[in-house]
């Protein structure tokens, strides 16, 4: 790839949205070659351009007959479809293929403006789908939402995380949602139960939560997918809490409202500090994506 000595390349990707029998064909050659020469390079292979169907079932059948480390699944759908899916990967096989959500995002209306696609329902339904993913992080090894860069006057694709001009560049809401997920990462997965299910559309809310071990500290995902506001009391189990905690809010009164070039800001992370009395907390929720620590 240019570099003059090897360098310590992890994983390597065979084909991209490649389907159907002459995929299977091919991939069979490529990844005899590079378990052979690189045992030690994880192998991402791809289930089709499709995050069902036949193609789809094809592709996951052939598969887990060879030896990819991980398959890569692509979905650009309706917001619908996001908070539909967030239990999607629940009932994969712990013991099987790892799977890299490699392309996603929630395709919804536009205005005139080229930002106006990465409006605020469309993060919403991403931060509602992505609890399910870090619920699932066993499974889902990876993740990452695309496409990444577009210039406001030469774009050939939205939504896109940032946009930008000549002078400058934005974030947009999608793009908040996956920061605040990769920042309040943690180290492992902890249940957010509501009863004995996990927290998964239940009165418009969804939820995920990590601990790291290494900071000492809880990470809390909260997603209230509704119009209206919503109070969560939250009961911490196992652990004893510091009682200062601080929760981080990205939220929007209109479900089209999006950042732009004028008003980059528009929708962004705002923070305050929270009271945990004992093992509870109490919380107000708009329609919002929030992360309490």
């Amino acid at each position: 790839m240019g570099h003059p000595k090897s360098f310590d390349l992890k994983f390597i990707g065979v084909g991209n949205e490649q389907w159907d029998e002459q995929y299977i064909e091919r991939y069979k050659e490529f990844e005899k070659a590079l378990k052979l020469k690189h045992p030690e390079i994880k192998i991402v292979s791809g289930a089709g351009p499709g995050a069902s169907g036949n193609l789809f079932d094809y592709a996951w059948s052939e598969l887990k007959k060879l030896s990819p480390d991980l398959i890569d699944e692509h979905y650009y759908m309706p917001p619908e479809w996001f908070l539909k899916n967030a239990g999607r990967y629940d009932s994969y096989d712990r013991k099987g293929i790892k799977v890299f959500a490699g392309e996603y995002a929630a395709h919804w209306k536009e205005s005139t403006e080229p930002e106006s696609r990465n409006s605020w329902y469309s993060a919403l339904a991403e931060a509602a789908f992505m609890t399910g993913l870090e619920r699932n992080a066993e499974v889902v090894n990876m993740a990452s939402y695309a496409p990444l860069l577009a210039h406001v006057e030469a774009w050939q694709w939205r939504p896109d995380l940032i946009w930008f001009d000549n002078l400058k560049s934005i974030g947009t809401p999608n793009y908040y949602v996956q920061k605040l997920f990769s920042t309040y990462k943690g180290t492992q997965v902890v249940p957010v139960l509501t009863g004995n299910k996990p927290l998964i559309g239940q009165d418009s809310l969804y939820a995920s939560a990590t601990i790291d071990k290494n900071a000492g500290k809880l990470y809390l995902k909260l997603i209230n997918v509704s119009a209206k506001p919503k109070y969560a009391n939250v009961n911490l189990e196992g652990l004893s809490f510091n009682p200062d905690g601080v929760m981080v809010t990205l939220k929007s009164k209109k479900i089209n409202d999006f950042n732009s070039m004028s008003d980059p800001q528009h929708i962004f992370p705002n923070g305050r500090q929270i009271a945990i009395v004992g093992k509870r907390a109490s919380l107000s929720l708009d329609q919002s994506q929030s992360t309490c620590s």
